[in-house]
């Protein structure tokens, strides 16, 4: 038995130069699943996305989704894609499994923690908001570390550099002053320890980055700026927790698992 694509319309053009297409998974003709390509919006045409595959239930088991990963990286090739990518979701193992025999990394992962059945957390008082003068540095420094974080696992450095300007324009379009954004500080003795940066949308919250002063780390103050951002959030009358963490931030996984965030999203990647 052969499988393969076949597309259900016309190439789509997107505004960015980039491409989507969707297919069915057919085997011999008979439709036994979809997969749906695009390239990937966050970093240019140069690069794909799997933005959904699913194999009939009757189907599953047999190599189906397999070879549509498969036929799907020589689509992305042709449209002179150089890396395809992948989020799938923590609930869904046997796909993630599927990923990572296909050869694809996971480069970072969402994690979300559940208020109602996290530790309690501190009051408000052990961080305090950043002032105007300290943003400044503070952006260009939190800036840089996104663009190095991405450059380390596997983006050029012009894609890290364009996606981390779009990110940072995008969700602090105001500085300080940005709705929902909260930039908070914390001291130790009179001394500059950390900071975290949360955002609190309508549904629930994010904790885009949390940073310690190397030479203070291990002394518990990510813990008191995570738990800072529980309170936060708690106080914006929020249940969940959200946030983004890079493979290879080994201390900062082991932070977030023994406050009680658990995967929700591994996002995969693969060079072509």
């Amino acid at each position: 038995m052969t499988t393969t694509l076949r597309p259900t319309g016309p190439l789509q053009q997107l505004a960015d130069g980039g491409r989507s297409r969707h297919f069915r998974i057919c085997v011999n003709s008979r439709p036994v699943g979809e997969i749906d390509l695009a390239t990937d919006e966050r970093f240019g045409p140069r690069v794909a996305r799997v933005r959904a595959l699913r194999v009939d239930e009757p189907d599953r088991g047999r190599g189906r989704g397999t070879v549509a990963a498969l036929a799907a990286e020589e689509v992305a090739r042709g449209w002179g894609c150089r890396r395809i990518e992948a989020s799938v979701p923590a609930d869904a193992p046997v796909a993630l499994r599927l990923g990572r025999a296909l050869g694809y990394v996971e480069r970072n992962r969402l994690m979300a923690l559940d208020l109602d059945r996290a530790a309690p957390p501190l009051p408000d008082g052990p961080a305090r908001p950043m002032t105007p003068a300290e943003y400044g540095p503070w952006r260009t420094t939190s800036q840089e570390a996104y663009v190095g974080d991405w450059i380390e696992r596997g983006v050029p450095e012009d894609e890290a550099r364009a996606k981390a300007e779009r990110d940072y324009l995008r969700l602090l379009p105001d500085g300080l002053d940005t709705p929902g954004a909260a930039i908070s500080v914390l001291e130790h003795r009179g001394t500059v320890v950390g900071t975290i940066w949360v955002a609190h949308g309508a549904e629930s919250s994010y904790v885009y980055e949390v940073e310690v002063v190397p030479e203070h780390r291990g002394h518990g103050h990510g813990r008191t700026l995570m738990r800072h951002a529980a309170a936060q959030a708690l106080a914006a009358g929020h249940r969940t927790l959200g946030l983004n963490v890079f493979l290879g931030n080994t201390p900062a996984l082991r932070l977030y698992e023994s406050l009680g965030f658990e995967s929700t999203v591994h996002h995969l990647y693969k060079p072509l």
